[in-house]
């Protein structure tokens, strides 16, 4: 009764926003977390029938489609990075590069467990495979947040909400990741419960922060990180030029 309660109540909170953010055109400025949202709304449609009509199948297809919401909100962690550096476009783009190779290793390890064990598709694997992808996406929710602190970037109300509801859902996400496998059947129940509820609270904090579109605050200043990135990249330059220099003497001699 409760699961049900708590998927009904997730469905019509995604429904409100999916709603507002039309009707204010926020859809258009954070399409990556509305095609997240939408996601799941036709993930939670699927299940559904498929659990009503296919049950034998439910289970592939659940997990097939949870995997793809992982991926997807992977891209979340992308956009809060390209919408919170816009003005710093060097840093925004090295960020992007780590990230890239961050969650390119992650999948890469999860993928190459996935590989060596026949019996992937139950239960256990895939969430192992979950827990890794999400650890990762909370580091680096943690680092865009200390990165924003330590150089007083200015968060707008409608970034702070994507970041603060995400990152409390990836992080009550790896917690009971963590307690769930392996768990007890007696255990996992409440594990289930507050795995379910994560998303629940995630929900209402995007409705009160995406209920209409704010623009974030223009930094008052060149900051510091972008000065000192500007100083990296020309130094960077100067060693790949110095390297093609002395490579192109190498083999002319």
């Amino acid at each position: 009764m409760l699961s049900q309660s708590i998927w009904w109540a997730s469905i019509t909170l995604e429904v409100l926003l999916l709603a507002r953010a039309i009707r204010g055109k926020l859809v258009f400025r954070y399409p990556v977390f509305y095609f997240y949202l939408s996601f799941i709304i036709f993930e939670d449609v699927i299940s559904f029938l498929v659990f009503r009509w296919k049950p034998a199948f439910y289970s592939y297809t659940y997990w097939t489609t949870e995997f793809l919401c992982v991926l997807i909100g992977c891209g979340i962690v992308f956009e809060i990075y390209r919408v919170g550096l816009a003005s710093f476009p060097g840093t925004a783009r090295m960020a992007r590069n780590i990230l890239v190779v961050l969650f390119i290793v992650a999948a890469a390890k999860g993928l190459l467990a996935a590989a060596n064990d026949p019996q992937w598709w139950l239960e256990a694997g895939t969430l192992e495979l979950e827990r890794t992808l999400r650890v990762m996406e909370a580091v680096c929710v943690a680092a865009l947040v200390a990165l924003f602190l330590f150089y007083s970037i200015p968060f707008g109300k409608n970034l702070r909400g994507i970041l603060l509801g995400y990152g409390l859902f990836i992080g009550l996400r790896v917690i009971t990741l963590t307690f769930f496998i392996g768990a007890s059947d007696a255990s996992r129940q409440f594990w289930g419960y507050i795995y379910s509820a994560s998303y629940l609270i995630a929900l209402g904090v995007w409705c009160v922060h995406l209920w209409s579109y704010e623009a974030s605050p223009a930094p008052r200043h060149t900051i510091e990180i972008e000065r000192q990135y500007q100083r990296v990249a020309a130094a960077t330059q100067r060693r790949l030029h110095d390297a093609r220099t002395y490579v192109a003497k190498a083999v002319g001699s």
